[in-house]
């Protein structure tokens, strides 16, 4: 009888190299981005997949929607229905961009990099800033319309080739502190660090995962595909047979409210428009952008995490359109539904590297799966009990995950180079800083108050007082966004300081990145590339 380990083990000694690339294929790998699981160990992995975002992707809407006033003044099915939207349009983005867009095995969701222009947004609205009311809808109008506009340029962005144009300006240098800022991002998120924090249970959840992952996983595949999954399921199990008996009260954070699961509409209705027409204000839009941009350098920096896990070569400059396009176009469809955006989630990417699993197959299942979610509320509703302190564990785990990734960058640099040292330490410290600095102001309006900008812009023209206001809204924006202000800080000084290509680990990133035509957009594969190169040439004639 053959051992399972053995068979699991010889089979990553066998993968070596992509035959249809010729990269090398990380050892850690089990299934390829190009391979399919047998369907019902995908529907497994792709649940796992959707209870990694699940944390992320509810606290969103609830932010939005207690900053809105929407808890206290609509009806529980109201919001049921605002966080069962966000699903099915996480759904569709991870389908959109598996399938049309830069294909990574990259999982969509609600964007935090977006969060703090929305959070703008509503305060000004729901103190009557505007006209048209000063409710939790005329501000989810103002919030729409918002992400519609600035997410077009964002298409615009990505389909013209302009975003792709920046990645001969990155090196190894620059990604690192960007992925690894990306981590660090919520190293004091409130299922970590909450005062009221269950600590045995989110280290019952945490110890469980690096049991599974790193000391089981040669024991038995099971371990190494599913840990997430059977971590949250025994952890979860603990906790609802603590609070059916009695253990722990509803004031414990580590309690789960299994009545809540029938509490809910059986099918949420959920259409394109459904809270009422979008709303354009021009300094929404600005604001907003700000956050677009932030999600931007984001998503690049996941681009470049998932290619190095999955032991792809670095992405392409075509690659990079693509994937910022599609994440375009999903923020305008996301605007259209009436939710706060998407983007790259990075904890399914720190997911793929504690099991192995990378492939689009998986995801694109773990996104019908969660497009059905988001429509039945029984389900939404279930998976919403989970208590913040096992949402804690697998946050602990997943992006430690995804700083490893980012330090991994660094083989390819001389670190033996003060330069290269000094501009990674600097960007991690900024990146975690100024984000820090900017927590102490609760919006942009307070940023401005701090500041005082009003006093200083008195009595000057009205286009001016615009101008800044558009200005100083879009460094708090970008200034609360850490991968946004370590990256920005990483690109500047890399391509300012003197610096060899070969000291900067561009010669040896340019050895390993993809080949423009190894990429084949949805275009490239259903009308040919033949077709569009002769086209091109054509055009050129």
């Amino acid at each position: 009888m053959s051992n399972a380990g053995d068979e699991f083990s010889n089979r990553d000694a066998d993968r070596g190299t992509d035959a249809d690339s010729g990269v090398a294929v990380s050892e850690d790998i089990e299934y390829g981005i190009d391979e399919k699981p047998p369907l019902g160990e995908s529907l497994v992995l792709g649940i796992q997949h959707y209870l990694t975002m699940v944390g992320a992707n509810i606290a969103v809407p609830l932010i939005l929607a207690d900053a809105m006033g929407m808890l206290e003044n609509a009806s529980p099915s109201v919001t049921a229905r605002f966080i069962g939207t966000f699903f099915v349009v996480s759904g569709i983005a991870t389908l959109a961009q598996t399938t049309f867009g830069n294909r990574y095995p990259i999982v969509q969701g609600a964007p935090f990099s977006m969060l703090a222009p929305a959070l703008a947004i509503i305060t000004v609205v729901t103190s009557g800033g505007v006209g048209g009311g000063a409710g939790w809808q005329a501000a989810l109008l103002q919030l729409q319309g918002a992400i519609i506009v600035a997410a077009t340029v964002q298409v615009a962005m990505g389909y013209l080739g302009l975003v792709g144009k920046l990645r001969r300006f990155l090196s190894p240098v620059v990604i690192a502190p960007t992925i690894m800022l990306i981590g660090l991002a919520l190293f004091n998120a409130p299922q970590i660090t909450a005062s009221d924090q269950s600590w045995p249970l989110l280290g019952l959840t945490l110890g469980l995962i690096l049991l599974f992952s790193q000391y089981l996983d040669v024991k038995h595949r099971a371990f190494r595909l599913y840990p997430v999954i059977l971590a949250l399921v025994i952890a979860w199990v603990v906790a609802a047979a603590l609070s059916a008996g009695g253990v722990i009260t509803d004031a414990h954070s580590g309690y789960v409210p299994l009545g809540d699961v029938t509490d809910t509409q059986p099918l949420l209705p959920i259409y394109p428009f459904q809270w009422g027409t979008p709303q354009i204000t021009t300094a929404f839009v600005v604001g907003m952008f700000a956050g677009v941009l932030a999600s931007i350098v984001e998503s690049i920096g996941d681009y470049y995490a998932v290619a190095n896990i999955t032991g792809s070569g670095a992405p392409s400059e075509k690659r990079i359109n693509h994937g910022i396009g599609m994440e375009g176009l999903m923020n305008v469809f996301s605007g259209i539904m009436g939710t706060g955006g998407s983007t790259s989630y990075s904890e399914n990417i720190g997911a793929i590297g504690l099991t192995g699993v990378a492939s689009r197959y998986v995801v694109q299942l773990g996104a019908v799966i969660m497009i059905v979610f988001g429509f039945v509320g029984y389900f939404g509703q279930l998976v919403a009990t989970i208590p913040d302190p096992i949402v804690g564990g697998l946050f602990i785990a997943m992006f430690a995950q995804i700083v490893a990734v980012g330090i991994s960058n660094l083989r390819h640099v001389d670190l033996n180079s003060s330069r290269n040292t000094f501009v990674v330490g600097f960007a991690l410290f900024v990146g975690l800083a100024i984000p820090a600095y900017m927590g102490n102001f609760e919006s942009t309006i307070a940023f401005r108050e701090a500041i005082d900008l009003e006093a200083t812009l008195a009595g000057q023209p009205g286009w001016l007082e615009a101008a800044a206001q558009a200005i100083v809204d879009t460094i708090f924006i970008i200034g609360s966004t850490g991968m946004a202000v370590g990256g920005l800080a990483a690109l500047m000084l890399d391509n300012t300081i003197p610096g060899s290509r070969e000291e900067r680990g561009l010669a040896h990133w340019d050895r390993i990145t993809e080949d423009e035509s190894e990429f084949e957009s949805f275009w490239d594969r259903w009308l040919g590339a033949d077709d569009n190169a002769a086209f091109d040439a054509e055009r050129q004639d």
